[in-house]
């Protein structure tokens, strides 16, 4: 009896030990690191995202890169590191990302570099770091020097980070709140324009969707502090696109908030959803809108401005930071009570081929006759508008390419990122919105963060806009068309039900 006892109890672990191996693989435990540094060169420097130069001598608020290292099973497992970088930055020049990861891989040994993601907030007054887009006067810092300065701060970040690793807890949830308006307004003819008018009698309607929910994703540490959270709210950081100013526009305000609210030691970083047709400022009821952003800052009636109503203030950029710490405090109350400490972490990287987008021979000759009457005007001139020279040189040469080339592909880099139940997705686009909707509802995931600009990527626009036309839907703008757009959602989707396949 005993013999068939003990027979019956290696075959019940035998059971055991075959149910374990084929089961999903849980981590052991999460470990993430945190930092924040400043990477606003000395100014005067010039400031990107306009179509002209202008050169800061004053830093409003510093533009600064945020860093979340994650990592499962074991402290400083590099081979296992994720590292998610949000910087604010118009958008990321490919030589930020390689400077970077060339750097990290003699001073983090094993580490999978292609797991480093750098993304923009889309900040209209951040330093600029692209060759391409200005001349540079002679007096202000060059380009090239201030690319530099950006990788050497964000490499001393991710070390920070890297050190810094602690066992975490997670925990995830979504809010909503009112920050990105869908910026292109279409008329009776069947036209759009991006910020166009929309108190006049031909106006119809606002072109796309607006994505209103506020993703967050928290970390505490064993003491139950709250050490960082990423959150990821759908609309470029565009509020004080103007000015001639160093500034993190509405997120500065935002870090400000949570760590008002929650201790200095968290680290916000910033995620853009998909946002390329989306702005934080209104395309109607303003006077309404402006009115009540004044009222709610403290100002009282009888001294309210309404001449000439101005987005761009500080009114305005605490407003909209407001907002989104409302929804993400809200979502924090609610999740903090189901903080997950072992989750499964995956990470896949993919380069992706997209279909170009084509020029035709009627869009050619309009893209050359515009240039031609830029590049007559004199040597001034091409210096005080060579981004929009190079703008439509460029589109040129992708013609003249065509006419070479049968098919032109655009190789971009994606990664979708599983932390338990919920997933980042990446991509290197100003990416129209209905794209993150179809991404985010046909995900497997309970909950999908996108996260738009981790690249160098032009607008990606719907062929809803292509049709109507202007700035963000036209070639010169658009590396790729809506072909590539739902590629690009085809295969993210793929990747997000790879990486909920058991291991």
């Amino acid at each position: 009896m005993k013999k068939y006892s003990f027979l019956l109890s290696l075959w019940l672990i035998l059971l055991i030990c075959l149910s374990i191996s084929s089961a999903p693989s849980y981590a052991s435990g999460i470990y993430a690191g945190k930092a924040s540094v400043n990477i606003t060169p000395p100014v005067p420097v010039a400031v990107g995202g306009q179509m002209y130069l202008r050169v800061a001598q004053k830093v409003d608020n510093p533009a600064t890169a945020n860093v979340l290292l994650l990592s499962s099973g074991s402290r400083k497992d590099a081979g296992a590191t994720s590292v998610l970088v949000s910087c604010d930055l118009v958008i990321i020049d490919l030589n930020i990302t390689h400077g970077v990861r060339a750097l990290i891989v003699d001073k983090i040994p094993g580490i999978d570099t292609g797991k480093i993601v750098i993304n923009a907030i889309h900040t209209h007054t951040a330093p600029e770091a692209r060759d391409y887009v200005y001349v540079i006067p002679r007096d202000v810092i060059q380009v090239p020097e201030v690319r530099r300065y950006i990788v050497d701060q964000i490499v001393e970040a991710v070390l920070e980070a890297w050190n810094n690793q602690q066992k975490v807890s997670v925990a995830w949830g979504v809010d909503y709140a009112k920050v990105a308006y869908n910026r292109r307004a279409t008329y009776e003819d069947g036209t759009a324009k991006m910020y166009g008018n929309t108190a006049v009698k031909e106006f119809r309607k606002i072109e796309g969707p607006e994505d209103e929910s506020i993703n967050t994703l928290f970390f505490w540490n064993a003491k139950g502090e709250l050490v960082a959270a990423g959150i990821n709210v759908a609309c470029p950081a565009q509020i004080v696109e103007g000015r001639v100013t160093v500034n993190a526009d509405y997120w500065h305000f935002v870090r400000q908030n949570m760590q008002k609210r929650f201790g200095k030691q968290v680290v916000v970083v910033g995620w853009i959803g998909a946002a390329g047709d989306q702005s934080p400022r209104p395309m109607y009821n303003k006077a309404a809108e402006y009115r009540m952003a004044q009222l709610r800052s403290g100002v009282a009636p009888k001294d309210l401005k309404m001449d000439g109503i101005n987005f761009q203030t500080e009114i305005y950029l605490q407003e909209i930071a407001d907002r989104i710490t409302e929804a993400v405090v809200r979502t924090y109350e609610a999740v903090k009570a189901d903080k997950q400490n072992d989750v499964i972490l995956k990470h896949e990287v993919q380069h992706i081929d997209l279909p170009m987008r084509s020029i035709t021979a009627e869009e050619y000759w309009a893209i050359k006759k515009e240039l031609i009457a830029d590049t007559i005007q004199g040597e001034e001139h091409s210096r005080k508008f060579y981004g929009r020279i190079g703008w439509n040189k460029r589109a040129i040469q992708r013609y003249e390419n065509q006419q070479r080339v049968e098919h032109p592909l655009y190789n971009a880099e994606i990664h979708v990122l599983r932390i338990g139940d919920i997933v980042i997705c990446t991509n290197p686009f100003e990416l129209f919105t209905d794209y993150g909707v179809q991404m985010k509802a046909r995900s497997k995931a309970l909950q999908t963060f996108v996260i738009q600009l981790a690249g160098p990527g032009s607008y990606l626009p719907t062929a809803i806009a292509v049709k109507g036309g202007h700035y963000s839907a036209i070639p010169q703008s658009n590396l790729v068309g809506p072909e590539g757009g739902q590629v690009l959602v085809e295969r993210t989707l793929q990747l997000v039900e790879d990486v909920w396949k058991e291991n």
